[in-house]
This record gives C-alpha cells, structure tokens and sequence, in this order.
C-alpha cells in the first residue's frame, strides 16, 4: 500500500486539470504542463480532487503509483506558485550579470559564459553574485540550476570559515564536505 500514492492531490483555486487518456494536463497562472502517465496508472478528478489509482499490485506499479503522483502534484505546485533555486558565486572577480533573458557568468574563465534559459525558467541576478532560477517546472528549474552550478563547481579542498568554498558556484545553503590535500592527508602516517 503505497501512502504517497493513496492520498488525493488537492488543487487550489485557479488551477485547472485535465485528463485524455495517459496525458495529465495541468493549467494555472504560471501557465501549462503536460505528464504522460505509466501504462497501468490512471488519474480521475473527483470536484476538487486529484485520486491517481493502479491496476495491480506488483512492485512495480506500487512504485509507479507514488512516483506519478508526486509528479502531478509538482506539476500543481508549479503551475500555482512555481518553483525557485538560488545560487551563489565565490571567488575574486566572479560575478554574474544578466544578458537578455540570460545570463553571462565570469567564472575565473578566459572568457565569459553565457547560460540561456531552459522552457519557461526565468534567469535573475541579485547584486552581482547571486543567481536566481525561477519557474513553474520544478525539473526544469533543477535542471538550469545544476547546469550553471557545472560551470565552476565549488573547491572542495579549500574553504574560509570551515564551509564555505574559496571559489566556485554552490547552491545558497549548500553544505559542502570539505577534503583534506596531500600534504595535510601523509602527515602522521
């Protein structure tokens, strides 16, 4: 008995939602997202409600049975309030600045980097060293977010105040585990 997948999804107000066979359609104010469901997952609105069932009980199908309905649930997350990463840029002369509906990222590169938006991401910069990544996809949104953090990721072997990384771009928050060097790791052994 799968306890994500029994309980019914409720939608808000504004949010409207659709079913035509295996393709779940989902509008809001944000605008409108589409998941095609997994042979044997069906979803019916009852009023208010979203009830996703399965036709047998194998372990796959249990498993398919949450996982479809976390994806409709963040399909309404998004598509009423939207989702959002913000990031962080360490290191002399790193600075992020926007560019159109992109962004152009020094990094510690010869060159500038620009990143475009993914779908309907929408691209900030607030100073000139935190970025933001807003959207109503929260697959989307991770995935821009992962894609800017892969231009210079965090040093992970040299850190100022225990956590935080001398250089790189890292999540805001983000808890690094920081690694000893090779000359720190031979001594004593």
């Amino acid at each position: 008995m799968s306890r994500v997948g029994n309980s019914p999804i409720t939608l808000p107000s504004g949010v409207d939602v659709k079913v035509n066979g295996n393709t779940v359609t989902v509008k809001g104010k944000l605008g409108e997202l589409s998941q095609k469901l997994h042979t044997g997952i069906k979803a019916e609105v009852n009023g208010s409600e979203v009830v996703i069932t399965r036709s047998n009980e194998t372990s796959e199908q249990k498993s398919l049975h949450g996982l479809s309905r976390s994806l409709i649930n963040n399909m309404v997350l998004g598509v009423n309030e939207g989702f959002s990463k913000r990031l962080v840029m360490y290191g002399t002369g790193y600075r992020a600045s926007q560019k159109g509906k992109g962004l152009e990222l020094l990094a510690g590169y010869s060159h500038p980097v620009d990143i475009e938006p993914i779908g309907k991401n929408v691209l900030g910069v607030e100073g000139n060293n935190i970025i933001t990544v807003t959207g109503p996809d929260k697959q989307e949104v991770g995935q821009q977010a992962a894609n800017i953090r892969s231009v210079r990721k965090p040093s992970r072997f040299q850190s100022k105040a225990g956590r935080i990384p001398l250089f790189g771009i890292a999540y805001e928050g983000e808890q690094l585990r920081l690694r000893v060097g090779k000359t720190v790791a031979g001594v004593g052994a």
